[in-house]
Formats: C-alpha cells, sequence, structure tokens
C-alpha cells in the first residue's frame, strides 16, 4: 500500500531547501511542539549535508521520522512559515524531515550516540508510545538509567498500532524504538504496570516515574445493534491492518465510518485503499463543525469517500445477526446552542461495514490503580503542570494522551520531553543542558510550546514531594 505523499528525490530537496529564508526569530520553530530547529536542519539539507540535517532533528525530537509522515504540518511549522505572507507557497518542511531522516534510515547510520557516563540515577517510563519514548530518549542523553514497560507485544504505542497504514507503516515505528534502546534505554514489552508491577515497585525502585498512557478504548454509542460483528471501533479496525497481512483484514463493499475527526478521515481513507465500493463518513453535526483538519477533509474528498453531515446514529439495523444498514435522524443546532434530532426526518444508510470513530475512554482508572493518590481533573485525565509533567506525587510526572486528552503525537512526544526536563530539575536542581542553537534561546522561551527554556523551581518541587510523602499511607520508601 503506496504512501500517501511520496518522498522527496535528492534534487527535488536540494532546490527546495534553498527556498528557506533561514529565518532568525523563525515561526516555524515556535509552531514545533518538540521545538525542532528548522531553518539550521534545512540549511544542513542544502549545504548537502543531510546526516548533519537528521541530526539537529532527531536531538530534538526522537521520533522525527514518523512525525515526517503525520504530523499536521500544514497547521504547524509549515502553517507557521513566513512565505505566507509573501503569498509563496510555505516550504514543505515536512517532506524535508523526511528526506533528511530516510537518508539515515536506510543507510543504518546512527547519529546519536548514548553518554560516556552514567549519573546513577534510575527513572521509570509507563507506557513505550510517543510520549514515554520522547521522555526516554531525553533522559538517556542526560545519563539516566531508564526502563520503559510496555503491556504490548511491541513498542511504539499509537504510532505501532494506531497509525494509518498509508500514511505510517508500523515497522518505522519499531526502527525508532531501537533508536531509544540504542541510547542504553531498556524496553520491557508484555509488562502491564498496575498488574504485573505496582506503582509501590515503581517508587521503591526508581527515582522518578513519567506515566505516558495513551487513551483507552473506543467510545460506545449505546444504541440498539452495537454487538453486531461488523461493527468495529475505528482504531481496532487500524490495528487489525497493522497487525495482519492486508489481503486477510476484512472490508465491506459499503462501508460507513461514524464520527467527524482526524480518526474518522484515516479509516474512511483506509477502507477505500482495502477496496471498499462505497465509503459515506456519518457526522452529526455539520461540515463546518468537524474536528478534522481542512487539508484531511480535501484529501479525503479526493479519494471519492462521501459524507452525510447533521445526522446521528439512532439504531443498526440488523439482518439475521449481520449490519446490513445504520437507521439516522437528521439534526440541526437550535438557538441555544444544543444539538437536535428533526422530529420525522429518520432515514436508513445501506452498509455491509461500520468503523465507529467517536472518541476513546480517558485512563483514570488505570492512573488511580497505579498511583491511588494521583490528582485526576473532571475530565478524566492527570492534573500536571503544563511545562514540567508534574503532579501532586512530585516524583511522578505525565504526559501525552492520559494528561492532555488526545492531541497529536508530536505533542506527546513534546510533553514526554518537557517531563524528561522536569525529572531532570528535581532530582538535581540543576536545569537541561541539551544541544540547541545558542541564538534561539532567548525567542523559543514560551513560544515553542516545548518549554524547554522556562526556569523550574526545584525547591518546590522538592517542598511538593514533602507534602506528598507525608499524605500518603503505608510509608513506601522511595527510591
Amino acid at each position: 500500500m503506496a504512501d500517501i505523499q511520496l518522498p522527496m528525490r535528492p534534487m527535488e530537496a536540494h532546490v527546495e531547501a534553498n527556498r528557506c529564508l533561514y529565518c532568525f526569530d523563525a515561526p516555524c520553530i515556535h509552531a514545533c511542539p518538540t521545538g525542532i530547529d528548522v531553518p539550521a536542519f534545512i540549511r544542513k539539507i542544502a549545504d548537502g549535508n543531510e546526516i548533519g540535517a537528521a541530526k539537529k532533528i532527531l536531538e530534538a525530537n526522537i521520533l522525527g521520522a514518523s512525525c515526517a509522515r503525520i504530523c499536521p504540518t500544514k497547521v504547524l511549522c509549515e502553517g507557521a512559515c513566513v512565505l505566507h505572507d509573501r503569498d509563496e507557497k510555505p516550504i514543505e518542511i515536512g517532506r524535508l524531515q523526511r528526506h533528511a531522516t530516510d537518508f539515515v534510515n536506510e543507510r543504518g547510520i546512527h547519529v546519536l550516540k548514548p553518554p560516556q557516563k552514567k549519573n546513577g540515577k534510575r527513572v521509570a517510563v509507563v507506557g513505550s508510545g510517543p510520549a514515554g519514548l520522547g521522555c526516554a530518549a531525553e533522559l538517556a542523553q542526560l545519563g539516566y538509567e531508564v526502563t520503559i514497560f510496555e503491556k504490548s507485544k511491541l513498542p511504539g504505542g499509537l504510532n505501532t498500532y494506531g497509525i494509518a497504514y498509508y500514511k505510517l507503516k508500523p515497522q518505522l515505528s519499531l526502527e525508532e524504538a531501537e533508536l531509544v534502546q540504542d541510547l542504553g534505554v531498556e524496553i520491557r514489552c508484555g509488562v502491564e504496570v498496575g498488574r504485573d508491577i505496582s506503582g509501590a515497585d515503581l517508587q521503591r525502585d526508581f527515582n522518578a516515574v513519567f506515566l505516558g498512557l495513551g487513551l483507552g478504548n473506543g467510545n460506545q454509542l449505546g444504541i440498539p445493534g452495537e454487538k453486531l460483528p461488523e461493527i468495529l471501533d475505528a482504531l481496532e479496525f487500524i490495528e487489525q491492518i497493522h497487525t495482519n497481512p492486508l489481503h486477510q483484514i476484512p472490508i465491506g463493499n459499503q462501508v460507513v465510518v461514524i464520527g467527524g475527526g482526524n480518526t474518522a478521515i484515516d479509516a474512511a481513507m483506509q477502507s477505500v485503499r482495502l477496496g471498499a465500493k462505497r465509503v459515506t463518513i456519518v457526522y452529526r453535526r455539520s461540515e463546518a463543525e468537524m474536528s478534522a483538519y481542512e487539508f484531511e477533509f480535501e484529501k479525503a474528498k479526493n479519494d471519492s469517500v462521501h459524507f452525510l453531515f447533521n445526522a446521528v446514529p439512532i439504531a443498526f439495523v440488523d439482518v439475521e445477526g449481520h449490519v446490513a444498514g445504520i437507521r439516522l435522524g437528521r439534526t440541526h443546532t437550535a438557538k441555544s446552542g444544543k444539538l437536535e434530532m428533526i422530529a420525522g426526518s429518520e432515514l436508513t444508510e445501506e452498509c455491509d461495514m461500520i468503523l465507529k470513530a467517536v472518541g476513546q475512554e480517558k485512563q483514570a482508572d488505570i492512573l488511580r490503580t497505579i498511583f491511588p493518590s494521583l490528582q485526576i481533573g473532571a475530565d478524566g485525565v492527570a492534573v500536571r503542570d503544563s511545562l514540567t509533567g508534574a503532579t501532586n506525587i512530585a516524583h511522578v510526572f505525565v504526559g501525552g494522551d492520559c494528561a492532555n486528552g488526545g492531541r497529536e503525537v508530536v505533542n506527546a512526544v513534546g510533553e514526554g520531553k518537557n517531563a524528561a526536563h522536569g525529572i531532570h530539575t528535581f532530582l538535581t536542581g540543576e536545569r537541561a543542558s541539551l544541544p540547541t542553537q545558542p541564538s534561539r534561546l532567548g525567542v523559543a522561551s514560551g513560544a515553542s510550546g516545548c518549554g524547554l527554556h522556562h526556569p523550574i523551581r526545584a525547591h518546590e518541587l522538592e517542598e511538593q514531594w514533602k507534602r506528598a510523602r507525608a499524605a500518603e499511607d503505608g510509608g513506601v520508601t522511595r527510591g
């Protein structure tokens, strides 16, 4: 199954790199949640130094290769490109990033090296998804011994199991996990924290803990017929594609996808590529209210995906134990802003397969199982300091979907990096110092979203730790 966007040829990359203005106060850096120094790596490509470009990228984002494929660059770095102001086409930053990272990956070139000295401190990371890998890689380069605990058989989290195949092949995700292991990080797969090992065990054996869990199972609609075998959660459908040969993936002739987000778009376009004859996205609100990115919406339309807006599922049509359609009611938005179903507006959309993309469950229960005293917000996600990832348990840090409720992969990597620096300051009282472009130290503060240039108040974290120790029952000894 071909990629939706082809890689650049060497000459094409060279020409595109030479279009860059190499801005000093570069808004593309500010727009990147991991703070990649975009002008610096593009200049290296222009100079024919792809290895140096890849090093610059991976120092900032260990998942730079996958992010080059799946990041919404049109609304992040490319969306911030100053060429927009000149009515010119923005630099194709994502494709240039892929060009550089593919160059080293295809040649087996290791641009990042583990530190020669360890600092003697150990950190546990729960979850090997983007947040966990981002945190672990940063900590490893700071000299920590890091162990990742992953409940699945393979590392990578969402990148391995939950990204549409036409965007990202799981093999690349596994190769990125190997990059993290090459930095000295241990990944223990098939180990579920809260079941196979307790939070108390982690508190005892490690100096700090980072929780980088993703989200849980897909939400249920709670309407009749939902248990029919041809009705799947969209992420379950995508996981099948990542774990089985493509020719073995069952696909209907007429597929209905329920939802209005990027996952719905992914499921629909994946269905088209697997051979579905007609694919329809059903969304309860209007086109203008879809949460999917506009460029993703346009791609789906170009793939002949149909859209049915202002339609809410009422029931699934059951014919001899199999789905034969979906009953819908038309909706409108009342003056109060509330969505209402129009009386007598029911219709039936015929289909033989349905994919639900209506959000995922929060991980509040699992987080409480691991650390009963962890503060969870009303929205079901862990409460944390947005810059450092620190929680009310001062040696426990969080990041990624279990803390932000579900955002982009690059946001998760950035939050993992934030937490790594927060952990480092908490354990040492020092601010971390990793490669960056000195000229941009001032302008990056507060703008890039990665928070790496914000001072962290170590003494305040220490006071939090003391208060947490006093409040917790059992007097667990911490490393």
